[in-house]
């Protein structure tokens, strides 16, 4: 009789899942995010020893808290042998198993993702329920392949190809599929399907095992691949380094006075509210990145990195919260945090714009003054856009705000918030913004001019 229970551990913000497997007595961990008490207070609450934590890969998209769970617990820390890290692990090759309590991890080398990935196959009483399959099988899915270098983006899509058949043909129909990525992640090539998923249902579902040419399946994956997160570039250096615990403890407090003076000295200071709070009202300077589900990652992807940073918030738990999604993938610079009423932490230095809807673009589309920005990823951008709109992706506007012309810019995205961060830049620069915060779809029912693909 099987006992063994896996407990999900949902990041949804970065659009990763978090494993605990236990037998009731002892517990394995896949692929931990870097605030392990959320896995710590799980323990507690099943009353089990975690034995063992493992890693598929080095992540691109956030900071592991492999290591500090491990060295926090007493795990062994099950890192694949060939990846290059500065710390002591267990190694494990293709096939190595590690066994505790009633329940045995095999593991099972499937590159692709990144070139040492592992999937592991976990069994109980030698019957295989599960595996986790990191970037690798996904939910209809498969794990990006261009994260590593474009040198080698075809021979990891090769690989990828294969790894996800060969996990549909050695493993059986009933083992559930438990994939760390494609839950909204970048980490994922495209679209998955589902909240749940067999091998059964992958060998039936699954983009690499329903096609069946191999070249194929590498034109139709690289086509589709959009842009990632800047961050990620930082991400593979601080997981081989080994990252320590984050430290969530609220950030030095800043008076409104030092708040003012760090913006007249050109820092970061970046304000969590709703954003159109923030546009009605703000301190001048200041960068809008509302808190929600999708905060680091957009934080991550328009600031520059390790750049101090002050948070400016409703409330201690509001700027609490950001300080743990940013840990997340490894913002520790964290220069202090100031919370309060908006109107008094600006002072003499209010600043605003206007926040507006497509219906109202339409009204001033023909203006000499206007000018349309559009600040979605580039594959957004082609699929259709605003005659005579200007393209510049919102992560890319602090090096190119000078680039825009005089006038009103009117600023959208695909829903409002990616333009809300853009439209925050360009009144931190000085020029006149309106945030057209609205869902793109209604350009089109409106009928302003698109531009489409041929």
């Amino acid at each position: 009789m099987l006992v063994a229970d896996i407990v999900t551990i949902e990041t949804p913000g970065l659009g990763d899942r978090s494993y605990l497997a236990h037998d009731g007595d002892v517990a394995v961990v896949v692929d931990p995010q870097r605030d392990i008490d959320r896995v710590t207070a799980l323990v507690e609450a099943l009353g089990v020893r975690v034995t063992h934590v493992f890693e598929t890969h080095l992540h691109n998209d956030y900071v592991t808290g492999g290591l500090a769970l491990a060295r926090q617990t007493g795990a062994e820390y099950v890192v694949a042998a060939a990846d290059e890290v500065a710390f002591e692990r267990r190694p494990v090759a293709d096939g190595d198993r590690v066994s505790t309590g009633r329940l045995t991890v095999t593991a099972l080398h499937t590159p692709g993702h990144t070139p040492n990935h592992m999937s592991y196959a976990l069994s109980e009483d030698g019957e295989t329920v599960a595996v986790f399959t990191g970037g690798s099988m996904l939910f209809g899915a498969v794990g990006r392949t261009d994260l590593i270098g474009e040198e080698m983006t075809d021979r990891l899509t090769r690989a990828q190809y294969r790894s996800v058949r060969r996990l549909a043909t050695e493993l059986p129909e009933q083992a559930s599929v438990l994939p760390t990525h494609g839950f909204g992640s970048f980490c994922s090539a495209s679209e998955t399907s589902g909240d749940s998923s067999t091998i059964g249902h992958e060998r039936r579902h699954n983009i690499a095992l329903v096609t069946d040419d191999e070249d194929r399946f590498v034109e139709e994956l690289l086509g589709g691949l959009g842009a990632y997160p800047r961050y990620y570039a930082h991400m593979g250096g601080l997981n081989a380094a080994g990252p320590a615990a984050p430290d969530l403890s609220p950030p030095e407090e800043v008076d409104a006075d030092e708040l003012r003076k760090r913006v007249e000295a050109g820092e970061w200071v970046v304000d969590l509210r709703q954003r159109r709070a923030f546009a009605r009202l703000h301190l001048a300077g200041t960068v809008s990145i509302e808190l929600g589900d999708s905060f680091a990652t957009y934080f991550g992807w328009a600031l520059p990195w390790e750049a101090p940073v002050t948070l400016v918030g409703d409330s201690v738990e509001q700027v609490a919260e950001a300080r743990r999604q940013l840990a997340r993938i490894g913002v520790d610079g964290i220069a202090g945090a100031a919370v309060g009423d908006a109107e008094a932490l600006a002072g003499d230095r209010r600043g605003g714009y206007r926040v507006a809807k497509f219906a109202d673009l339409a009204e001033a589309f023909d203006r000499d003054d206007v000018r349309v920005l559009d600040v979605r990823r580039r594959d957004e951008w082609e699929q259709g856009h605003l005659a005579g709109a200007l393209h510049v992706p919102f992560w890319e506007l602090p090096e190119r705000v000078d680039e825009l012309p005089g006038g009103e810019i009117w600023i959208h995205c695909l829903s409002g918030y990616r333009a809300s961060i853009a439209a925050s830049l360009v009144d931190r620069a000085g020029r006149t913004a309106v945030l057209v915060d609205d869902d793109w779809a209604r350009a089109a029912e409106l009928g302003l001019p698109i531009e489409a693909p041929s």
